[in-house]
């Protein structure tokens, strides 16, 4: 469930401290404190409970400082979330395939670094970024992927929309993972247990005739998957023979 969202605060705000124009306090004595600092605390804070248990209280308590020593170098929750974002997605360029690589194994790389992202940060999954705001390192794992699709013979309309399409693939993956881990934390009941609770009127269901299809099935069909890599894998090798398929017929 979205209880967040990308650019809640003020924008221009966000923006000035994604970028580097206001760090330092305007006031005030100089702690120990930087804004890389609080930005860091927050993501901990929100790692270990979710994004609801993150407030500008509790990150100065985390940090052992006074929650008014933090408005000194960010306005409030909106802006804090917004510089999370970004600090987040930190890219290596030197890791990063480039087009000699193909287009394949840039979208396969960048696929699988947003999946392990979203796993190392599950509270993502309740961000609404439909307007994101771009700072450094947002940008600089877009231009590490466009530079690697740059063999492409696209209109470069289409080639966002293929990097959309990609990562619309990831977080409903994601989600379909964790969500499934989240309800078995918050409810303490497993998914083998859910199921197994079930099981009496499934059956007689089944034997009743009316879902002959689903009665076929082999008993396995819905255990959960041991290896969520290999179902993400499986999904996104499909994914993108479709666009291999696509870029044949465009002569790309």
């Amino acid at each position: 469930m979205t209880t967040e969202h990308s650019g809640s605060g003020d924008v221009t705000r966000s923006m000035e401290l994604l970028w580097g124009t206001g760090e330092r306090p305007s006031r005030g004595p100089k702690p120990g404190l930087t804004l890389d600092r609080i930005v860091t605390a927050a993501v901990a804070v929100a790692d270990a409970e979710g994004i609801g248990a993150v407030s500008m209280r509790r990150v100065a308590a985390e940090l052992g400082v006074g929650t008014m020593s933090l408005y000194r170098y960010v306005p409030g929750k909106g802006e804090l979330l917004d510089l999370m974002l970004d600090q987040i997605v930190e890219f290596d360029a030197a890791e990063f395939p480039g087009p000699e690589a193909g287009w394949r194994t840039v979208l396969e790389t960048a696929a699988r670094g947003n999946w392990q992202l979203h796993h190392r940060h599950p509270w993502l999954l309740q961000i609404d970024q439909t307007r994101p705001l771009l700072g450094p390192n947002s940008l600089d794992g877009l231009e590490f992927t466009l530079r690697g699709l740059s063999g492409l013979d696209l209109p470069d309309r289409e080639k966002i929309r293929i990097l959309l399409a990609v990562e619309g693939y990831v977080a409903g993956a994601a989600r379909t993972r964790l969500n499934s881990v989240m309800a078995e934390k918050h409810t303490g009941i497993s998914d083998e247990e859910w199921w197994k609770t079930q099981e009496a009127f499934l059956v007689r269901a089944m034997e009743s005739g009316r879902y002959p299809h689903l009665a076929q099935l082999a008993e396995d069909t819905f255990t959960a998957d041991a290896d969520d890599d290999a179902a993400f894998e499986l999904g996104l090798g499909r994914l993108l023979d479709g666009f291999a398929a696509y870029f044949e017929e465009r002569g790309c």
